[in-house]
Order: C-alpha cells, then sequence, then structure tokens
C-alpha cells in the first residue's frame, strides 16, 4: 500500500520538479482529452505547443499574450509572498484600461508622440486606486481582501461596459459597443515592424528583474515578506504588516494597470467590452507555476500564453469549443495542487 509520510522539513527538489511533473501530467491529460473528443491527441498537442513558435511572427505573438501575463503575476507575487490574496487583478486590470483610454481618447491628431507615456501613466495610476479600495477596506475594517477584490472585478466589468456602451461609445462606430480608435500618438512603440511585440515586453522583463533585486537583494523586501507573513514578528523587528499591505496591493494594482493599459493602447487599440480576457485570473497560475520567483514566471508566463494561443489554434482548426482554454488552465492548476503535496510529503510503500 501507498501512504503519505510528512518529510521533516521540505523538499528543496521537489519544490522545483513539482510543476514540471504537473505539467507532464496535463499534457497527458490533454492527450487523453483530445482522443475522448474525437481529436488526433497529436495535431492537438501541435496547436498548444508547435503552432505558437514555428515561426517568427507566432513567437511574436506569444510575446504579445505572455506580456500582461507575466506583469500581473509579478504583481500578484508581491501579495502572496506578503500573505495578501488579492484576487481581483482582472478588475485591476479593466480599471487601468479603462483609464488608461480615457486619456486615448483625450488625444487629438496633433498630440505629441509623448503621449503613450501619459496613456501608461494613466492605466498604473488606475489599477492603483482600485487595488487601494481593497487595501483601504482590509486595514480600516478588516474585510477579506479575496471578497472584496473578486468583487471589484465585476463592478470594473460594468463600469466598463457602461462607458462603451454609453458616453465613450464611437459614434461613427454603426452602434458597435466600442470607442473610437486611438490617435497614433497614444499607440505603445514597437519593437519591430511586421509585429505586434511593443515596448511593454521590456518594461515587463525589467520589471521582473526589479522584483528579483527587491525581493532578494534589499531590506525593504525582506521587510514586506515578513510583515505580511509574521506580523507579531514584523512588529517585533521594526516592519510594519500595515504597510505591508499597502505596498502589496499598490504594488500589484500597478503592474495589473500597466497591463490594462499596454493592451488597449497596443494590440487592441480602442475600448471594447472584450478587454476583459481571464489574464487576471490566469496571472495567478502563472505566479504559482512559478513558484513566486520572477525567473520562474517568465518561464510560466511564456507556457500559459501558449494555452491561449492553442485554445484559440484548437478552436478554429480543430473545431473545438472556446472553453478549452480554461480546460487546460485549470489541468494544470489542480495538477500543481497536488503534485505540491509531495513537496511536504514523501510516498512510502507499505505492506498491507
Amino acid at each position: 500500500m501507498l501512504r503519505l509520510e510528512a518529510r521533516p522539513q521540505p523538499s528543496r527538489a521537489w519544490t522545483y520538479a513539482s510543476p514540471l511533473l504537473a505539467i507532464a501530467i496535463t499534457v497527458l491529460l490533454g492527450v487523453l482529452l483530445f482522443m475522448a473528443l474525437g481529436k488526433d491527441p497529436v495535431r492537438g498537442l501541435q496547436m498548444f505547443f508547435w503552432e505558437p513558435i514555428k515561426t517568427k511572427y507566432a513567437l511574436g505573438e506569444l510575446m504579445v499574450k505572455a506580456t500582461p501575463l507575466l506583469l500581473i503575476a509579478l504583481g500578484l507575487a508581491v501579495c502572496f509572498r506578503s500573505n495578501v490574496w488579492n484576487i481581483g487583478a482582472e478588475g485591476q486590470f479593466i480599471i487601468g484600461a479603462v483609464c488608461a483610454g480615457g486619456v486615448a481618447l483625450l488625444a487629438d491628431k496633433e498630440s505629441g508622440r509623448w503621449m503613450w507615456l501619459a496613456v501608461v501613466a494613466a492605466g498604473m495610476l488606475g489599477g492603483m486606486a482600485w487595488a487601494g479600495l481593497t487595501a483601504v477596506l482590509r486595514d480600516r475594517f478588516n474585510a477579506s481582501e479575496i471578497l472584496v477584490s473578486l468583487m471589484l472585478v465585476y463592478v470594473a466589468d460594468m463600469v466598463l461596459s457602461y462607458l462603451v456602451y454609453g458616453p465613450w461609445k464611437d459614434p461613427a462606430g454603426f452602434n458597435f459597443p466600442q470607442s473610437k480608435t486611438f490617435e497614433a500618438a497614444t499607440q505603445i512603440p514597437r519593437l519591430m515592424s511586421g509585429s505586434r511585440v511593443s515596448v511593454g515586453l521590456l518594461l515587463a522583463l525589467a520589471a521582473a528583474a526589479a522584483l528579483w533585486v527587491f525581493l532578494f537583494r534589499t531590506r525593504a523586501g525582506f521587510a514586506q515578506q515578513v510583515g505580511g507573513l509574521a506580523p507579531a514578528a514584523a512588529r517585533y523587528a521594526g516592519f510594519s504588516s500595515r504597510r505591508a499591505l499597502w505596498t502589496a496591493l499598490l504594488v500589484s494594482g500597478a503592474a495589473a494597470g500597466l497591463a490594462g493599459a499596454l493592451e488597449v493602447a497596443g494590440p487592441i487599440g480602442q475600448l471594447t467590452p472584450y478587454v476583459p480576457a481571464g489574464y487576471g485570473f490566469a496571472a495567478i497560475i502563472v505566479a504559482f507555476v512559478g513558484r513566486l520567483h520572477p525567473a520562474g514566471m517568465v518561464l510560466s508566463a511564456i507556457l500559459m500564453s501558449m494555452f491561449y494561443i492553442g485554445g484559440e489554434l484548437a478552436q478554429s482548426r480543430l473545431g473545438l469549443p472556446k472553453s478549452i482554454t480554461g480546460v487546460f488552465q485549470g489541468l494544470l492548476l489542480f495538477c500543481l495542487l497536488a503534485c505540491d503535496t509531495l513537496v511536504t510529503y514523501r510516498l512510502r510503500l507499505r505492506k498491507a
């Protein structure tokens, strides 16, 4: 009989091997899923793991998807390492997009090229303000940040819908619920011609490097993590758990708002009801598959963006439903949770 036996201390090896095992099991379950749906499993896996990387243009699209996922995951990592459970990054992403879109709509054909910087700044401030609502309610009234941040996602979605169906609807848009297309001055600069990859990718990589320095090479980063995980010990050491709460949520909100701004002023180019793409929720998986480490999250963001692109290709080429992307994301999350058991427990063979 197999039984679980508690380890004397968590296994360092399984801490890094668990995500790899989870990915392998997810692939295996994906094969079984394609077979159950009557599809060629090799062709199905090709949609998810080969098509997104086989050409230069495909790699560019992969980076376009990975940029917002990485940015949001980096912000969430600060929260989760501080024991602040921000589940509403999707709402902060939406409000960041709305604020960035509001500034972009103020531009005209004579606006300077610097306007895109104002758009990005507005997105970050919008995300911070939306996350600040959660911080206020948690700080002043001890409300659960999980419930508050999650409920604010739906409020943000309604704000976006009101604007694109109402005052910000394009009068020349044939009654479609969308704003007018943003002026060229507000567009995020692209890294190369013929590709949609923007400077947002460089910002995301720079943010990953900055987070690594902050968490592992500064006293403030150490205080941030201690303030969230052990408030009593933090107070004894002179660290503020209240500061850790506010820092975590504001940094996370700024990162999500920046992702929203880069999305609407980059690939989308206008505000539509379809701005919410689930990046804020998928980034939670990215953060944990990446072990809340900046380098790990870079790799897991690429993996998750492959799931997004693979799901879109599976819809168009294999006739699979849109939900296939969410199925793969859910499988990866549950496999990771199961495999993480091996970090603190070992399997033992015992005679019946």
